[in-house]
């Protein structure tokens, strides 16, 4: 299928949350299948699965091929998505603009020979970032840095069109603006008719307002799910980059903003830092953080809400140590409130101070 129409995958695809539910064990039969069919990719018997452990909306699997340690990523949804390709083609081209990211060794979006989409990527030896994050001890204002100046270096990737890529790694829409208002009034009216947002009026009135800022003349690659999740190593050094898969042709400000989804007013300090050793901010950076961080926690939202985000513990690797689902919600609201008060008043990055 098109992801032509999509803002966000996870929550914009036909089969809405696929794959953010609580799951047990893949399917033993899809198992067997992928087994197979890795076999035959490779040219090998030598095989051997074992469960992985990722946390997005893919089935993962760790692999042994000939020795080879892989991890392995399966698109099961009812869509038939092939979305795994286009990823894979950018995971080398940000590897080009030197950012370390996963070889890619095998993908096959067809689903020619087995029902599903499946990617076998490098393994890499160590844990998301998240992991030390939540444990206290990531060295935050070094990764920050680092994590500025990657994203400063892939946005030399650039596109023709905007938003959501295709298969020739071209932007669906023919605007930006067309891109960053896709499903906003279905977002909106998603979380009123759910009881969490009261004020989805104002939101549209203050993102009217600011429309000019939406009038970029090319869009450049932002992952567009970055977090430390996504990004692997220890608790001083980042490994690899990960999951481009939402990757989208966009405005530079909207990586940064994405990072404020999670981090304070230090982290971000630092990641522009970063960035800005690499290459200089954008006209009007701060309205264009704001706005783009107020779309984003719009979209996350729709997600935490529809996901039922709110109803997990600490187990869940959104919600910090000793926190609830209860907090993710207030968190969620609070970050909202914030970008919308940056946006109407060009705040600097103080009010995202705890």
């Amino acid at each position: 299928m098109s992801r032509r129409d999509i803002y966000y995958w996870k929550c914009d695809r036909p089969a809405a949350f696929h794959g953010t539910q609580t799951r047990g064990e893949a399917d033993a039969n899809l198992a067997s299948q992928l087994e197979r069919e890795l076999q035959s990719h490779f040219e090998t018997k030598n095989v051997v699965l074992s469960p992985g452990a990722g946390q997005g909306n893919h089935l993962t699997w760790n692999a042994e091929v000939d020795g080879k340690a892989l991890f392995v990523r399966v698109e099961n949804g009812p869509e038939k998505d092939g979305h795994l390709a286009i990823e894979s083609a950018l995971l080398d081209r940000v590897r080009g603009a030197g950012v370390v990211t996963p070889k890619v060794f095998g993908c096959d979006a067809t689903r020619s020979r087995v029902p599903f989409a499946w990617q076998a990527l490098e393994r890499i030896e160590a844990p998301d970032l998240n992991q030390w994050f939540k444990q206290g001890t990531l060295e935050a204002p070094k990764i920050a840095f680092e994590i500025g100046v990657a994203v400063a270096k892939w946005q030399a990737i650039t596109f023709e069109g905007f938003g959501v890529l295709d298969e020739k790694l071209r932007g669906y829409r023919a605007s930006y603006a067309d891109y960053f208002h896709l499903r906003l009034d279905e977002h909106l009216r998603f979380l009123m008719e759910r009881g969490f947002l009261a004020n989805a009026d104002e939101i549209r009135e203050e993102i009217e307002n600011h429309r000019a800022l939406l009038e970029l003349p090319q869009g450049c690659l932002v992952h567009k799910d970055l977090a430390l999740w996504n990004i692997l190593g220890t608790e001083r050094e980042i490994h690899d980059f990960i999951d481009f898969d939402d990757s989208i042709a966009g405005d530079p400000v909207d990586d940064l903003s994405l990072l404020a989804c999670f981090h304070d007013a230090a982290f971000l300090r630092r990641a522009f830092e970063g960035y800005e050793s690499v290459r200089g901010l954008p006209e009007h950076h701060l309205r264009r953080f704001w706005l783009h961080l107020l779309r984003n926690m719009i979209v996350k939202a729709v997600i935490r809400v529809g996901a039922g985000y709110f109803d997990r513990d600490d187990g869940f690797f959104l919600i910090g140590s000793g926190s609830s689902g209860a907090s993710l919600r207030e968190i969620t609201l609070s970050r909202l409130a914030t970008a919308l008060r940056g946006l109407r008043e060009g705040s600097g990055l103080d009010i995202l101070s705890p």
